[in-house]
């Protein structure tokens, strides 16, 4: 799809975006890219991130790639100062990596709901922290004028409960939290935006093809108010827009991208049957008036 911004809408900005090697995190490196923008990726497979960084050059893009685990402080601290140090700046900072699969809350150990929690709310904060100096206002390779901008991927799975994925769900409540935390306490000292994105089903993603099989994902557009699955497009247009002077006056959001999906549940009630049924209580109504006895009719 074309997209509906300007191609040096993030000219002369460098992004490091975790998790940016696959998936959602990697459409959002490109799209940030396409636009001007320097590219640094974070990720814990060299082969992963050697073919991302690889594509992103095959479209003009400059690119680089950092081993890293969220999960460690010295591996966050080290990948920040390599990204300032090969691009001389920092100003915006994506944390798109993310822990993932499908378990029973009485199946699931307190071990894998901690993995979990580690790489998306923990890590997340550990990014941020690390981050932070090249981010402020003032800080290394930046003008005193403002600061930089952080988006935080996050879910709509903790909005009201979610089916075998309670690790999940409190891993993104906490993510949110970190985000609204950071964007008032970071935005009055800082001027750092803090924004979160929270997509819905996205399709031929990593997440998709573990946590939703062919026959759910047909069955879920039954219901879904848009009536189709979300594209990575759709986020990393979101990401652009938060990140971009578009977003200039926006902190402490979490943007839902899910096409309404997470206010919706599957219907009663084929739309005809309501028609005919609405007919027929109508019709009793005029038969019966509300509130009068049968034996005064």
């Amino acid at each position: 799809m074309e997209s509906p911004f300007k191609a040096e809408v993030l000219k002369g900005k460098v992004a490091l975006i975790t998790g940016g090697g696959s998936g959602i995190g990697f459409e959002i490196s490109t799209q940030f890219g396409k636009h001007g923008a320097s590219i640094a990726i974070m990720g814990r497979r060299k082969e992963v991130l050697d073919l991302a960084v690889s594509a992103l050059h095959s479209q003009g893009i400059q690119a680089v790639g950092f081993e890293g685990d969220v999960r460690k402080q010295e591996d966050a601290k080290r990948v920040v100062e390599s990204t300032f140090k090969h691009f001389g700046r920092l100003d915006i900072l994506v944390n798109a990596a993310a822990g993932n699969f499908l378990v029973s809350a009485e199946d699931l150990s307190p071990n894998g709901f901690r993995t979990v929690m580690d790489i998306d709310s923990v890590g997340t904060f550990t990014m941020c922290h690390e981050a932070l100096k090249y981010l402020k206002k003032g800080g290394p390779g930046r003008s005193s004028s403002g600061g930089g901008t952080i988006l935080n991927i996050s879910a709509t799975l903790h909005y009201t409960a979610s089916w075998y994925q309670i690790h999940v769900s409190a891993a993104k409540a906490a993510v949110d939290a970190t985000t609204r935390n950071l964007a008032l306490e970071w935005g009055t000292d800082y001027d750092i935006r803090v924004n979160g994105i929270a997509p819905g089903p996205i399709s031929d993603t990593p997440g998709m093809s573990k946590l939703a099989p062919d026959e759910i994902n047909s069955r879920s557009k039954d219901y879904m108010p848009l009536y189709k699955l979300g594209e990575k497009w759709d986020i990393a247009m979101s990401a652009l827009y938060l990140a971009s002077d578009a977003g200039k006056f926006i902190n402490g959001t979490i943007l839902i991208v899910d096409g309404g999906l997470w206010l919706s549940r599957p219907r009663h009630l084929p739309k005809e049957e309501v028609k005919q049924l609405s007919r027929a209580v109508e019709k009793r109504s005029r038969d019966k008036p509300i509130g009068v006895p049968t034996s005064k009719l």
